[in-house]
């Protein structure tokens, strides 16, 4: 005969405990008042490098890893950026401190894939100026690059400088003489370097000591021979900063070099195209003081181009009235073309 059916109850039934803490949580987070000062110098998968405040300028062996804290949820940090840092400091090959704190930021370098491209990417902050180097020869000097650069530097903030390489190749081509090729520039007043590959970069070196400066430019037009006459022991210095823990540098990641006579120089990977999805041109003209005034008389979506795309633009008013020269508008003008041209040119 068969057993008789079991009969369930209230007893065999297992309550699973909870995960979540009978604690009420709490919204207030700690302020952090004791938060170490620090700039990120490289980034790696989830985790910065950062030079506190407190060491001594281009001590790589105070150099802390950090992770983002949980409150900071998905704020973007970049080199460049200056931080609050909690938690272990003392730079061990174990010790990970925490950033919760990202400070405003005085100026981003930020570019797009293309111009089609709606994501915006932020390359470096809080830089002083931005080095644009193109080579006079071999590759020849790009002038819809540095035009497209140079819309980027105005529109977020930093202060351009261009930085004319292998002015030695030069000498037997005409056609590459630094004048006749900064020429088109001369009126918007950027600063201009030419550097040799015989000579060390004294005048160079002269206008980074001291400021963070970014550096950008086409692959092969000399950036990291730049880079290296500038900082001596820069392949040590590049490991050190982006070995730091798990991280490496790689070509795709920015890294930020201590100079020798004080400031920093960020190596920036190089880039074959610019996007600009990101500016407008009144983000540009703003950048110069003896222009952005004239530009609120504009009708809305004035690209400032002159006619015939633009032929009520406020600017053409005040070359009339010798508010401004015309040359220093052509050469304005000829930025903002930028804008329009492809990111790859």
């Amino acid at each position: 005969m068969a057993p008789a059916p079991r009969q369930y109850d209230e007893t065999d039934v297992r309550i699973r405990p909870g995960r979540r803490s009978s604690r009420p949580r709490t919204k207030i987070r700690p302020e952090h008042t004791d938060a170490e000062p620090a700039m990120v110098v490289a980034v790696d998968r989830g985790r910065w490098t950062c030079i506190p405040d407190s060491a001594r300028p281009g001590d790589l062996d105070a150099l802390v890893v950090a992770m983002r804290a949980r409150e900071l949820g998905r704020t973007p940090i970049v080199v460049g950026d200056r931080v609050g840092l909690v938690g272990d400091q003392s730079g061990g090959s174990d010790a990970l401190a925490r950033i919760i704190r990202v400070d405003e930021r005085t100026s981003v370098l930020r570019r797009t894939a293309d111009d089609n491209d709606a994501y915006e990417r932020i390359v470096v902050a809080n830089a002083e100026q931005l080095v644009i180097v193109a080579a006079l020869a071999d590759p020849p000097p790009s002038v819809g690059f540095v035009d497209r650069a140079l819309v980027a530097a105005y529109a977020g903030g930093l202060r351009p400088l261009l930085c004319l390489t292998k002015a030695d190749l030069a000498d037997t081509q005409p056609t590459a003489d630094p004048a006749v090729v900064a020429a088109g520039w001369h009126e918007l007043d950027l600063p201009i370097v030419v550097t040799r590959f015989d000579r060390p970069p004294d005048e160079m070196r002269e206008v980074l000591a001291g400021r963070v400066s970014a550096l950008i430019g086409h692959s092969g037009v000399g950036k990291s021979t730049l880079v290296n006459a500038l900082v001596p022991d820069a392949a040590r210095a590049v490991g050190r900063v982006s070995g730091v823990g798990k991280g490496r540098h790689t070509s795709s990641s920015a890294v930020a070099i201590p100079l020798p006579g004080g400031g920093w120089v960020v190596d920036t990977p190089g880039v074959r195209s610019f996007g600009l999805a990101h500016v407008s041109a009144t983000e540009v003209v703003s950048a110069f003081a003896d222009l952005a005034a004239a530009i609120t008389d504009c009708p809305r979506g004035c690209g400032h181009l002159g006619p015939p795309a633009d032929p009520e633009c406020a600017l053409d008013a005040l070359v009339a009235s010798g508010g401004v020269s015309a040359g220093r508008l052509a050469a304005l003008r000829r930025v903002l073309v930028a804008l329009a041209a492809p990111s790859w040119s």
